[in-house]
């Protein structure tokens, strides 16, 4: 397909409620049918469902980027992918325009939402600023910060090591940003943490024609959030400020 061109043909979707069916990436919200209601759970307040659809909505989309179901350069409508969600185009075009204001995406006028292309040049500019603002806050954590403390973020080291190992690229993403969200939080600055969670997210977003992620490479960004939290409980500060920022440059 051209870059440009409006998608709006839908793929079969796997049958909701069918055995071992899980919500990700285009996959229809769960229990949604056309519209914005469902009819297996008793009513509740309109104002609650629709910000549960728009949010997981917004989600499937996230992941759906992430995972490159969509492409960069390519427009997609809101009730194209609406009917591929099984929601009306209403909630779609409320988390595009949430995810335009993440760059993400981009709006054109009368036919829906171009999926931005990014350069490798965007992604290192990315890395640098993550570096600048990162390093220097996990280099003081590392020597206020108790041992024991470091230990409770190991679950949250592991669910990324599983994810890699899975090749799950949609649910990699979302258990990194966990995890320096986790360590960034221990600052108690919650607009850097903020700030860094959407530096983090931005960075996430595909490469316009870039190369698929490997599953070694996902294995090896893994494990360097394990290393990282040694040398955060060693308060090894020379190999805090080496990790983050090769951990930064050779992330996906």
């Amino acid at each position: 397909m051209e870059q440009g061109r409006t998608r709006d043909a839908a793929p079969p979707d796997p049958a909701p409620g069918a055995p071992g069916h899980e919500p990700h990436g285009l996959d229809r919200v769960p229990g949604q049918t056309r519209g914005e209601h469902t009819h297996s759970e008793p009513p509740a307040p309109r104002t609650v469902q629709r910000h549960s659809v728009r949010g997981q909505v917004l989600y499937a989309l996230r992941t759906a980027l992430v995972g490159g179901e969509l492409v960069p350069g390519e427009v997609y409508s809101a009730p194209a992918l609406g009917a591929r969600l099984g929601v009306s185009a209403t909630p779609v075009r409320e988390a595009m325009q949430q995810l335009a204001t993440e760059g993400a995406v981009e709006v054109v006028p009368n036919r829906g939402f171009r999926v931005t292309e990014r350069t490798p040049d965007e992604l290192a500019e990315l890395a640098e600023v993550r570096a600048l603002i990162e390093v220097p806050v996990m280099l003081r954590l590392a020597r206020t910060v108790p041992a024991d403390r470091w230990h409770e973020l190991r679950p949250l080291a592991e669910a990324t090591s599983a994810a890699a190992a899975r090749g799950d690229l949609a649910h990699y993403a979302e258990s990194d940003r966990a995890f320096h969200r986790a360590v960034l939080a221990l600052s108690g600055n919650r607009q850097l943490v903020a700030v860094a969670e959407d530096l983090h997210r931005r960075s996430q977003w595909p490469l316009v024609a870039g190369p698929a992620v490997r599953r070694a490479d996902l294995v090896a960004d893994a494990a360097e959030h394990s290393a990282l939290l040694e040398a955060l409980i060693a308060q090894d500060l020379p190999v805090v400020q080496s990790l983050v920022r090769e951990h930064f440059t050779s992330a996906k």
